[in-house]
């Protein structure tokens, strides 16, 4: 064998390179102690809601045994005086955290100690680096979200008895990963900026910016649009219409809504259309208010918000491959 063969062989052997730097990033990530500290916070996070409801769910015990999806109301219960103490919508709210903590520091911290340009310097591909990190980040999101899932669906198991059934288990799995799609956005987004800004402060400070506005705002906005694009200012049942549509529109650019829209309707096999979208006329919204309730499968809660699914996912894709385009065109050597 000649040396040139040899080589050939032990680089056909050889790990590919992303997966050198993914394994690198991951375990810099689970030893870290922001890994300890987000962890340890989004535990305390859901544990009023888990809280709340574990007692709806005792209160309904005689009401509600034998019935169906008893298990996902762990996720999507909440106290009748507080709504917003529901899990799926403090996971909607906190976990995009999670991505912003793994990714507005992922490349530029690399620049400011100086380690890039040796970094690069490896026997693996530039864009090695992008991805590993990008592959890193979000494996250690999936361990983080799938530990806190596991936690409450234990709960109800050891401490209410409650026994899910396959179609619950796999809904529970669809919105794992729905969540797990939905944080990668913002993971995808943090190392936008990190590799777009030299400062690791700087990118923290926007995408924490960010985050804030349209977790807090962004409602406030679509209201205040719709209202001046399409005024409601007669009893006319079609301006109202219209108005609460070009509401609806604007708060869907927001990924947010686009994720609670798609967490409830997975969660909660008796949501409908009628739970996630402004009907298109008003024949329609006489007929949703005229349909009976009824348990969905999993295929038919999928058509409903398959839209959102779809957009969720285009914007994870944007989001990473303008940083990898970013990154690839920057000189990181010098």
């Amino acid at each position: 064998m000649t040396a040139a063969t040899e080589v050939r062989a032990r680089l056909r052997r050889a790990p590919a390179g992303w997966l050198v730097v993914a394994n690198k990033e991951f375990g810099d990530h689970v030893t870290s102690i922001r890994f300890v500290v987000l962890l340890l916070i989004l535990a305390a996070a859901i544990a009023p809601p888990l809280y709340f409801a574990a007692g709806t769910i005792r209160d309904l015990a005689p009401q509600a045994s034998g019935q169906p999806a008893v298990f996902l109301a762990l996720f999507t219960l909440s106290s009748q005086d507080i709504p917003i103490l529901r899990f799926d919508v403090f996971v909607g709210l906190l976990a995009p955290l999670l991505g912003i903590a793994f990714g507005f520091d992922a490349v530029n911290v690399e620049r400011t100690e100086g380690t890039l340009p040796r970094l690069v310097a490896q026997p693996i591909h530039r864009d090695d680096v992008i991805n590993g990190k990008f592959a890193a980040g979000l494996t250690t999101i999936a361990l983080m979200l799938g530990a806190l899932t596991l936690l409450v669906a234990g709960f109800g198991i050891f401490r209410l008895g409650i026994v899910p059934s396959m179609s619950e288990v796999v809904r529970l799995l669809v919105w794992y990963l729905l969540t797990i799609g939905y944080v990668g956005f913002w993971l995808a987004f943090a190392m936008l900026l990190s590799v777009a800004l030299r400062r690791a402060a700087a990118s923290a400070l926007i995408a924490f910016g960010v985050w804030f506005f349209f977790m807090v705002f962004w409602s406030l906005v679509a209201t205040l649009a719709a209202t001046i694009l399409a005024p409601a200012t007669t009893a006319s049942p079609e301006q109202a219409l219209g108005n609460l549509q070009l509401e609806q529109t604007i708060s869907r650019l927001s990924p947010a809504t686009l994720y609670q829209e798609a967490s409830l309707v997975l969660l909660n096999p008796v949501a409908g259309t009628a739970n996630v979208s402004v009907p298109g006329s008003l024949g329609e919204y006489i007929q949703a208010q005229q349909q009976i309730s009824s348990l969905h499968t999993l295929d038919q809660s999928l058509l409903i918000v398959w839209p959102q699914v779809v957009i969720l996912i285009a914007m994870t894709v944007i989001a990473f491959a303008a940083s990898y385009v970013l990154f690839m065109r920057q000189e990181v050597r010098a």
